[in-house]
């Protein structure tokens, strides 16, 4: 029996370096994906990443604004996004002219962004953050008035751990909100050994739970601790594939299998091989936009 998997792979192997190219993979894309990555992570360390390889072009599998903040991070290289529709509804929910508007209501507030935000918003924020990095971004901020947009839950996150008011933008992922409280206690119970970590996009009800709050890479990195055999795991379930990869013989439970993203599932092995051979579909943002997005995230950065 023909393996098409393997088939696929192969030829995207080979393409991959017959056009220079690094593919960048996050973690909540399917396992068949990330097995193919040159890197796996969250999306500003994987833009990150690229920008330190002399490759032309990064086949970005993720979702839209990941595969911006690439072009405004690595601005000499071609970006690719394997399937058009594979966009963020978080991202969406706010746009540059409605943040535009907000600021005018309030004039003294210091605008944080998430990352998880289009590139034409960030142009209109003061300073990025990301899950990992938003409290440390906000104790820099040497103001006590906030705007934290998009998300709500991770901006009420931060409020809890800093000293400043708050304005949060009504934003929120979908795929985490689908993690209910009443999830984590059942499988507390059946599994009392295990830790229970979760993404801050979650809830306050759901990180009130939590042994830890962690983004992504934070979660990735406490799964290797010699301490921790068993996880209770809130965020996306495409993280389970690179967990139990990268650590043999331990016990990872998802909170929901409910918690999926379909956007980021929509990117395939035949979608990939496509966008190389076909040099689609490409990202770009305009100069004048990325350079005022460029800012917000070095702004993050010298801090971080």
């Amino acid at each position: 029996m023909i393996d098409t998997n393997a088939l696929l792979v192969e030829k995207i192997l080979k393409l991959k370096k017959e056009r220079n190219a690094v593919i960048l993979v996050h973690n909540y894309q399917l396992g068949e994906i990330q097995d193919i990555a040159d890197f796996v992570g969250d999306s500003l360390g994987l833009s990150q990443n690229a920008a330190k390889t002399e490759a032309d072009i990064i086949v970005f599998c993720g979702v839209h604004f990941m595969a911006e903040t690439a072009a405004i991070t690595c601005p000499r290289m071609t970006i690719l996004l394997p399937d058009r529709h594979a966009g963020c509804p978080m991202a969406n929910m706010i746009t540059a002219e409605q943040l535009r508007q907000r600021k005018k209501e309030l004039p003294n507030a210091t605008v944080v962004c998430y990352i998880n935000s289009t590139a034409a918003v960030k142009a209109e924020s003061d300073i990025c953050c990301t899950s990992a990095n938003a409290v440390k971004v906000v104790e820099s901020i040497d103001n006590d008035e906030v705007l934290f947009v998009p998300d709500q839950y991770l901006g009420h996150y931060v409020s809890t751990k800093v000293n400043k008011k708050f304005h949060l933008w009504p934003g929120y992922c979908p795929t985490h909100v689908r993690i209910q409280p009443q999830d984590i206690m059942q499988l507390k119970r059946e599994n009392p050994q295990a830790k229970v970590v979760v993404h801050p996009e979650c809830r306050p009800d759901v990180t009130a739970l939590a042994d830890e709050v962690m983004s992504t890479g934070g979660m990735i990195r406490y799964a290797h601790r010699n301490d921790v055999q068993e996880m209770i795991v809130g965020t996306e379930i495409g993280i389970i594939h690179r967990l139990k990869k990268e650590n043999p013989g331990k016990k990872f439970i998802p909170v929901s299998e409910q918690a999926v993203c379909p956007n980021m599932k929509l990117i395939t092995l035949e979608k990939v091989l496509w966008s190389l051979e076909e040099m689609r579909l490409v990202v770009k943002v305009s100069e004048a936009i990325r350079l005022k997005a460029r800012a917000t995230v070095d702004k993050m950065l010298a801090i971080v």
